[in-house]
């Protein structure tokens, strides 16, 4: 496997757990976009955004992934938001495998509504605002080559699945 694998979706659809288990079938570093740009910044995410705001956090989020797609080999992971901008849909694609994790609205409520990691989710109404965000987004995951719903699903079905896809590629 010579290539980069992106794993993009909206938050709570399971990318971190699915990237740690799918670097170590394909025996190859996994990169966290979000946890890179914390370890450069040296501050959390939930920091950046209230300091700088969310703007600031999406040029620093498109360094990021530059940096990573010009690498070698790796699971990238990325945060949810990722999609946002064109520049990173688009490099992503020309320079990776793109599987996107979904994931039901009530499944993505019962993995996130204790992480105080998502700045985009504070302030009451969960459901609702993850409703909002994923309106405000829709379409925007479509570029990948591979979706997957992950609610439900067993974690060594999904990576299995996902690494047959790779194989047929």
């Amino acid at each position: 496997m010579g290539a980069r694998i992106f794993l993009i979706g909206f938050m709570g659809t399971g990318k971190t757990t699915v990237g740690e288990q799918l670097a170590s079938a394909l025996d190859v570093p996994l990169f966290d976009s979000d946890q890179e740009i914390v370890k450069r910044e040296g501050r959390s995410i939930p920091e950046i955004f209230a300091a700088d705001g969310e703007v600031h956090f999406r040029k620093l989020e498109t360094a990021m992934l530059t940096e990573l797609a010009a690498g070698g080999p790796a699971v990238i992971t990325t945060g949810g938001g990722a999609v946002l901008a064109a520049e990173n849909r688009d490099m992503m694609k020309k320079s990776g495998f793109v599987v996107c994790l979904t994931a039901t609205v009530e499944e993505i409520v019962r993995r996130v509504e204790n992480d105080p990691n998502r700045p985009l989710l504070q302030g009451g109404d969960l459901k609702g605002r993850i409703l909002a965000l994923q309106e405000a987004r829709a379409g925007l995951y479509e570029f990948a080559d591979l979706a997957l719903d992950t609610t439900g699903r067993s974690l060594a079905d999904i990576v299995g699945e996902i690494v047959m896809k790779l194989s047929a590629s």
